[in-house]
């Protein structure tokens, strides 16, 4: 790698020509990224690539103008003191949010970059080339806002703001709530059976913690393993798969921990609560993003616990 400070003239405007390829590039993927989600969105990124295009060519008519036509390939990976950006391809599927604060750091760098450049260049057109686009680079961040404004019209960012609700739904919210019902709910049999069969904490503890925990990775593995996200838009499959077994696992093991007291009565009567606020946790999610009805809902999720619970007190009495 080189120096910054070591290139020459000729050497910063064949990687200003690189930069703003890159960038380009950069701002087409996410538009692409965002295009079926998010269409206005996507439309304020082809904005702004066409100016990282316009920046391009000004840069190339110049160095052909001071160094000929062959440009050489020097890329920000060549150079110390740049930010290393993991590549588009790697990070998909990124949030909204997570694009928009990449951009900022990118426009952020490359005004330093032009700042930098334009201090060393010696040749006027040069320098001056180099301070126009550091102060464009600069008004960046407010372009992008301005251009929000006029292609994100209200009904457009309320269509934008239902495609943000669909995948937060679709890729965090089904999957935990799959999790948190699995656990709170398959679990109340081994765990209640367990202490009423053996009238012994540490025993119900064991069985709901073993219960809890092997459910949570099954259900990790099955929802990972049941479709890769790419044609249902449901998310990247591990992290949805972690998703659900993690609330699986907490969703047993939120009963079973009162179990660690030693007073049998207390501990069944604390795990009866938790069981409660369990199920209302549920219901209060399965209404407020899966659009069930309050009443239908307790009455679903409060229908399953009561036939699994009682399960497991027969089991265990028997």
């Amino acid at each position: 790698m080189r120096d910054f400070d070591s290139l020459s003239q000729k050497e910063i405007l064949a990687l200003a020509i690189s930069l703003e390829e890159e960038d380009e590039r950069i701002y087409s993927d996410f538009g692409e990224s965002l295009r079926e989600n998010f269409p206005g969105t996507a439309q304020v990124f082809e904005e702004m690539r066409q100016e990282e295009i316009g920046h391009r060519r000004r840069l190339i008519d110049l160095y052909k103008k001071k160094f000929g036509e062959h440009i050489p390939l020097i890329r920000r990976q060549d150079v110390r003191g740049f930010v290393q950006r993991k590549p588009i391809w790697l990070n998909t599927p990124l949030r909204l949010e997570q694009i928009r604060a990449q951009v900022s750091a990118m426009e952020v760098e490359t005004r330093r970059f032009y700042e930098r450049a334009a201090a060393r260049a010696q040749d006027a057109s040069i320098r001056q080339l180099l301070d126009d686009l550091a102060a464009e680079e600069t008004t960046h961040v407010e372009r992008a806002a301005e251009l929000e404004k006029t292609e994100l019209k209200p009904e457009v960012r309320e269509e934008e703001d239902k495609a943000k609700r669909r995948l937060f739904v679709l890729q965090i919210v089904q999957p935990g709530l799959a999790g948190l019902m699995d656990g709170s709910v398959s679990t109340l049999a081994p765990v209640f059976a367990a202490a009423f069969a053996t009238k012994n904490t540490w025993d119900a503890f064991a069985v709901g913690l073993a219960a809890s925990l092997g459910a949570g990775i099954s259900m990790g593995f099955a929802e990972a393993l049941s479709d890769d996200g790419s044609l249902t838009g449901r998310g990247t499959p591990w992290i949805r798969g972690l998703i659900t077994g993690s609330m699986t696992a907490l969703g047993g093991i939120g009963h079973t921990l009162p179990y660690l007291l030693h007073n049998f009565s207390i501990a069944t009567s604390v795990a009866i609560l938790v069981v409660i606020v369990e199920l209302a946790a549920i219901t209060w999610v399965r209404h407020r993003f899966m659009d069930t009805p309050p009443l239908s809902a307790a009455m679903q999720v409060a229908l399953g616990g009561a036939l699994v619970f009682l399960t497991g007190i027969l089991i265990g009495n028997s």
